[in-house]
């Protein structure tokens, strides 16, 4: 996976939108192309369809780009904290933007689905995603929406931390993955969350 960097050092202003899209991961080379990372992944894969490019807003850890997905108005951003701060990245954007919970679209790495599996949920536990934890906790509730992209569980003997800091499989696998992420966003957007868990469960 070639995790793209839209990014550049001109500040903007985040400008109002009907969503916010956020996807979790790691900034830094160091962490391009791990597990924890598909989430940019799935955020990427939304850039490029809507020619947009992602930059940073002054006084805030999150890099992001106006964009209209599906017809609507959609904030596409990327935490630019370490994972286990993801929230900060969120509940500022959400205060100032006035935008609900429910309008907030998470996109994370999943232990507990198989590699390029997806699947989409709003609310529940963050079954011990600390990127998840966070943004609950900033954001005061569960009820956001999650796209769930599989990376399945490590071997036997192997630490989780080690095994989501790991390199993700490059495959026809996880590529589908990255562009069902991004068609789940355009369908939860244009006609909710059903119908894209009707669309995009099967897959």
């Amino acid at each position: 996976m070639s995790i793209v960097s839209f990014f550049t050092r001109k500040y903007v202003t985040a400008r109002p939108a009907d969503w916010i899209v956020l996807g979790l991961g790691n900034p830094g080379d160091k962490y391009a192309g791990t597990r924890h990372n598909v989430g940019y992944g799935g955020v990427d894969k939304l850039l490029s369809r809507s020619g947009t490019g992602l930059r940073p807003v002054k006084g805030q850890p999150v890099v992001v780009a106006n964009a209209t997905v599906a017809g609507a108005s959609v904030l596409l951003a990327r935490s630019t904290t370490y994972m286990n701060n993801s929230g900060e990245a969120i509940a500022q954007l959400c205060h100032d933007l006035h935008v609900p919970a429910d309008h907030v679209i998470v996109l994370h790495d999943e232990l507990d689905l198989p590699h390029g599996k997806l699947r989409i949920k709003q609310g529940g536990n963050e079954n011990g995603h600390n990127g998840l934890k966070s943004v609950s906790a900033l954001l005061g509730t569960r009820e956001y929406l999650r796209v769930r992209m599989g990376i399945s569980r490590p071997p036997a003997g192997t630490p989780v931390p080690d095994y989501v800091l790991g390199p993700v499989t490059h495959d026809d696998a996880l590529e589908a993955m990255l562009e069902h992420a991004a068609d789940a966003v355009e369908i939860i957007v244009s006609q909710g969350i059903a119908a894209a868990q009707n669309a995009l469960h099967s897959r």
